[in-house]
């Protein structure tokens, strides 16, 4: 019996998503779009799910952030090693691409949870003998290269993932396309259910769109234009060929671009928002689609610290599993809370002097803001008025720990960071604050566990939903952001944490502003840390309880199994 046996003969969902977060080693994500795809997978092993899970190899990663003596980025390739952790499997698939055939093989990773069952996850791989130089290279790098590179990555992983599930014998009855990136399977399944040339009428289409509804479930994230994947037809003839009609695709993907996003809401059955308020925006974006919400959530037992997770443990034996119980974390005590946030910020002050030779004091508050390093995020928001922000830290101590990467071609992103390291270095003796390099999801466990504040202020309502605050809950930390994505559901003013600004805002007013975050820093937030320990640990059980019993990826993949993948 071969490796993936076992699992072909149980499985009838398949899960795509252009990268994923497995282990800090293997270095297939990029960021938040990966680590929600890492937790699905988690969870969907917990609960026992019949799926597997599609992504890409990526050899050389994403990218190795450094900074530089002037606070600029630097970036170069970031490789793993596949056999280490994963298992190659024998069957091969060819894909058409520039009318020259492409191999693609699988690497089998086994996701196993703490009672024993196991989910496959398959890497797609086209660094093979059978391949040109050119196309040995196209799984290497995560959102690298030019937008014909991109293409070519997106046939691998849509087409290209759907015959390796064929060509194993899987028999899938659902696909769910996290995100766009994995739109070309539709096509693939177009051409499945096409129907024969002479039952066709003259001027109708041969496929079968209805039927491919049927299979597919996608979940759009970030609802910006520059998130949507766009190719010119020519490019998409050329990689493409007569794989289908082009006239066929500009029927539902655009007439002037192939938007895979718009390809993906087309052929899905059914849409799905990630926050409530996502799934408002969305359909405001694309009118005539029904687009629902599942909020995202995260895996509790990754994301808790162990001194959180020892203390559950010993009062909810089964929180892990069952996050819901953490409704009764209110109950804990005091003196037990503060001593596992302290276990907790004491391990993050250690990374932060390894990494940075920076010592930070346990005795004072920090705020930590770590993701992706884009102009929406507003990372330098904390950063508009020095001459206010330092005499707020004059008046009520304060320190920050920064970190997230910009994409290498983001040039306002880079730009971001070096603005953000300048203004540092301006404060430096008013303010300890630090920008940590190359964030992952090793960092990234330690800075939502370990800092007292998680500030987010995003520009509405561009915040699709938003995780790294939620895996803040789980650990205690209090949080302070703007209204948008999960933060609408999960907000309760003083008692979840505290609102940057009001809901309501607009790309072109934003609401949440630097007068709005100053306010809520100077009267709200840093005094009740110095002047009401009581009230701010209770604060902090609250966010646990309210929180962390809800927004996690347990309550997320039950939601998706009974709403969407039962049909």
């Amino acid at each position: 019996m071969s490796s993936i046996e076992p699992f072909v003969r149980r499985t009838h969902i398949a899960y795509f998503s252009m990268e994923i977060a497995l282990r800090p080693e293997m270095h297939t994500y990029a960021g938040g779009l990966g680590v929600l795809a890492g937790d699905t997978a988690r969870s969907a092993a917990d609960l026992e799910l019949p799926i597997v899970f599609v992504s890409l190899v990526s050899r050389a990663g994403y990218v190795r952030q450094e900074i530089d003596a002037q606070g600029r980025q630097l970036t170069g390739p970031n490789p793993w090693t596949p056999e280490q952790f994963t298992e190659p499997l024998e069957a091969m698939v060819a894909v058409s691409i520039e009318g020259r055939e492409v191999w693609i093989r699988p690497w089998l990773f086994c996701l196993t949870c703490p009672v024993g069952y196991r989910i496959p996850v398959l890497l797609l791989d086209t660094d093979l003998d059978q391949n040109s130089p050119d196309n040995r290279r196209i799984t290497d790098h995560l959102y690298g290269g030019d937008e014909a590179y991109r293409l070519k990555q997106e046939i691998v992983l849509g087409i290209g993932g759907a015959r390796i599930l064929q060509a194993l014998g899987f028999n899938i009855e659902t696909y769910h396309l996290n995100e766009g990136h994995a739109a070309l399977l539709t096509l693939h399944l177009l051409r499945r259910v096409r129907e024969p040339a002479e039952d066709v009428a003259s001027g109708e289409s041969p496929y079968d769109y209805a039927r491919v509804r049927e299979y597919c479930i996608f979940t759009t994230h970030t609802p910006i234009e520059a998130a949507f994947d766009k190719f010119p037809y020519p490019l998409v003839e050329r990689l493409l060929g007569d794989y289908i009609e082009i006239t066929e695709i500009k029927r539902f993907a655009g007439q002037d671009h192939l938007n895979m996003t718009q390809l993906a809401l087309h052929l899905s059955g059914r849409i799905n928002g990630v926050s409530e308020r996502h799934a408002e925006t969305t359909s405001h974006l694309f009118p005539g689609y029904r687009v629902r919400a599942i909020t995202n959530g995260v895996h509790a037992p990754t994301w808790t610290h162990r001194s959180f997770a020892n203390l559950y443990q010993s009062h909810f034996p089964h929180w892990a599993h069952e996050p819901e119980i953490l409704t009764r974390a209110d109950q804990l005590s005091d003196e037990s809370v503060w001593d596992a946030h302290e276990e907790a910020k004491s391990d993050l002050l250690a990374q932060i002097k390894n990494r940075s030779a920076t010592s930070l004091r346990l005795d004072v508050p920090l705020i930590a803001f770590a993701r992706r390093m884009t102009q929406y995020k507003r990372p330098d928001l904390l950063f508009s008025d020095l001459d206010r922000i330092t005499a707020i830290a004059r008046q009520r101590a304060f320190q920050v720990v920064f970190a997230g990467i910009a994409h290498p071609n983001d040039e306002l992103g880079r730009s971001l960071i070096e603005t953000i390291n300048h203004h540092i270095r301006q404060i430096a003796n008013a303010i300890p604050v630090v920008f940590l390099p190359n964030y992952d999801i090793r960092l990234a466990a330690s800075l939502v566990s370990g800092a007292d504040v998680w500030l987010n202020t995003p520009q509405p309502p561009l915040e699709a939903s938003g995780t790294s605050g939620m895996k803040a809950a789980l650990n205690g930390v209090l949080n302070l952001s703007v209204l948008d994505g999960w933060w609408l559901e999960a907000h309760i003013e003083g008692v979840t944490g505290w609102a940057i600004g009001n809901d309501g805002g607009t790309t072109d007013k934003p609401a949440g502003g630097t007068d709005d975050l100053y306010r809520k820093l100077e009267q709200v937030v840093l005094p009740l840390y110095y002047e009401d320990r009581p009230r701010w640990i209770w604060m902090m059980k609250q966010s646990i309880s309210k929180i962390g019993s809800y927004f996690n990826s347990a309550r997320m993949m039950r939601r998706y199994a009974t709403e969407a993948y039962i049909r």
